[in-house]
């Protein structure tokens, strides 16, 4: 039978309280099927949190600007997703809220509104024009000044981030080249695309004198060290724990859209943009105040089978006796008539398909009192006249089936619009690749830099493909930096003397952590294990 969304049960252990209380009708099962996601959303909340405290101790150990403009990118990025985690938590709540109070549908059981299906959402080639001066373009004339830039789009609670991008004057475009996919969203979307800049200083000085101090601590002797140690660490807590205050880079919002099904098109389209800030702020860049990109949806009814079965079907130019047995597929615009249910499956050609548009027309007739069946006939207009094909099932029960799924997928398509036209094509994005930083040479000062790079690649990895990982990996990795090593139990790239304080200085973010050049393994006590 034709059934959308349906939803696991909720269950009570017999003879409990709780048991009683529903019993009582004081509650209903549903509050603790809506529970179940209450504690989903909150485990996905903590390990944000735990990525945040990872970017934030990251950001306080920087030692190259690249790493500080990367981490302080993540750090916004793992606020977003925990606020738009926190709104869906709060909006949960008071649906329960209301479930509570005693809100119930009528005793006759009315039935539940019809819900159009869900689908994907794709944007890509995203491209936001400048408009710089004469004299800064063409002529080429006073400092050239650089900017970071990147992109975060929203859908409800999904967030994602686009590559971070270095412009200046020399650039006439930004361009944001990867296809980012949002799962599961409905046809009332809307598509929020934040543009945030950053100034970039060309003297970047972020977390330089606690690293004096700290090599300072290591020439003052072990028991003077330790507690000089101490200190620098209980202040560097307080500042993580604290304020916004922070140090290191901090972007602004420069632009913003909203985007929604209308500008869903199978094309490169232009959009406006609402500029913030003016040109007295460090982040200002001289946008043309519009952004063009791809944006495509690919509704569930099109991609997805709505419905399938065993039917007799009798084509327009077939005899009144001539019925052809098929097995059909309803989805997208057409049900796919198969000559077994095995073709399906081997990805056979169908023996023919009937189309279905918004312009097509379905009924069910009456019973025939010979045949005892139910047929249904599904009539196209053509510019010479129309076509009718009458379908006919084995029970009554089948042929209820699909009417409800013949109206269901009317509906998606109503709902879904232009979408439904046609299937848009949705390009896979290869994976993305962690930053890499060229080092201009080989010191113990950029020996420290190399460590910081691992942490870097590390946390961009969880905090952009934490979809495509196992849950497990990011909060034990993340959360327990000060306690891994390298698997093979050695310093990486350090050896003897000043080498040696310098290990032990940054033993602060991560005690042995493997340097670009060492193949290791990030290995945590607990044995869950990554390698980038």
């Amino acid at each position: 039978m034709f059934c959308r969304n349906q939803t696991s049960r909720a269950t009570v252990a017999r003879g409990s309280a709780v048991e009683m209380e529903v019993r009582r009708g004081h509650f209903r099962l549903s509050v603790f099927e809506d529970s179940a996601q209450d504690s989903e959303v909150q485990k996905q909340i903590d390990m944000e949190v735990r990525v945040r405290e990872g970017a934030c101790r990251l950001l306080a150990a920087c030692s190259q600007r690249e790493q500080a403009l990367e981490a302080s990118k993540s750090l916004l990025t793992c606020n977003s997703r925990i606020l738009a985690l926190m709104s869906q938590l709060q909006r949960m709540k008071e649906a329960q809220a209301l479930q509570r109070t005693g809100r119930r549908s009528s005793a006759g059981g009315s039935l539940e509104e019809r819900k159009p299906c869900t689908g994907k959402v794709a944007i890509s080639d995203i491209r936001i024009p400048l408009m710089w001066k004469d004299s800064e373009y063409f002529k080429n004339k006073g400092e050239l000044h650089r900017w970071a830039v990147f992109c975060l789009l929203t859908v409800g609670r999904e967030i994602y981030d686009t590559d971070l991008v270095m412009v200046d004057r020399t650039h006439t475009d930004i361009c944001f080249e990867e296809t980012l996919i949002f799962a599961d969203v409905s046809s009332g979307f809307e598509l929020r695309l934040e543009l945030y800049s950053c100034y970039v200083d060309e003297e970047f000085s972020l977390a330089q004198a606690p690293r004096r101090l700290a090599r300072l601590s290591g020439s003052l002797g072990r028991s003077s060290g330790k507690r000089l140690r101490a200190a620098l660490e209980s202040a560097t807590a307080c500042g993580l724990n604290g304020s916004t205050d922070r140090e290191g880079p901090k972007y602004h919002l420069l632009a913003h859209t909203c985007l929604t099904l209308s500008h869903v098109q199978n094309s490169f389209r232009t959009h406006d943009l609402t500029i913030s800030g003016t040109e007295d702020s460090s982040f200002w860049l001289p946008l043309y105040g519009s952004v063009c990109c791809r944006l495509v949806a690919q509704p569930n009814c099109m991609t997805l089978p709505v419905m399938s079965g065993k039917l007799k079907v009798q084509q327009p130019e077939d005899c009144p006796e001539s019925w052809s047995e098929v097995y059909g597929v309803l989805k997208g615009t057409g049900l796919i008539c198969y000559h077994r249910q095995e073709d399906v499956e081997t990805s056979e050609e169908p023996a023919f398909t009937i189309p279905i548009n918004k312009e097509t027309r379905i009924r069910a007739t009456e019973k025939d009192p010979v045949l005892n069946t139910q047929s249904i006939l599904i009539t196209n207009q053509w510019a010479h006249g129309e076509s009718t094909h009458m379908l006919v099932t084995h029970t009554h029960q089948d042929t209820h089936s699909w009417m409800e799924a013949f109206w269901q997928h009317f509906y998606d398509m109503s709902q879904w619009k232009q979408c439904c036209d046609k299937l848009m094509k949705i390009e896979v994005p290869s994976p993305r690749k962690p930053m890499s930083l060229p080092l201009k040479q080989s010191s113990l000062y950029h020996d420290n830099g190399k460590r910081n790079q691992c942490i870097l690649d590390y946390l961009c990895a969880v905090n952009r493909e934490k979809k495509t990982l196992p849950s497990r990996h990011h909060p034990c990795s993340i959360a327990q930096l000060p306690n891994m090593r390298c698997s093979e139990g050695r310093h990486c790239g350090t050896g003897g003397g000043a080498a040696d304080r310098i290990s032990r200085q940054c033993s602060e973010i991560g005690p042995h952590l493997p340097t670009s050049s060492c193949s290791c393994h990030w290995a945590s006590r607990d044995g869950c294990m990554s390698q980038y």
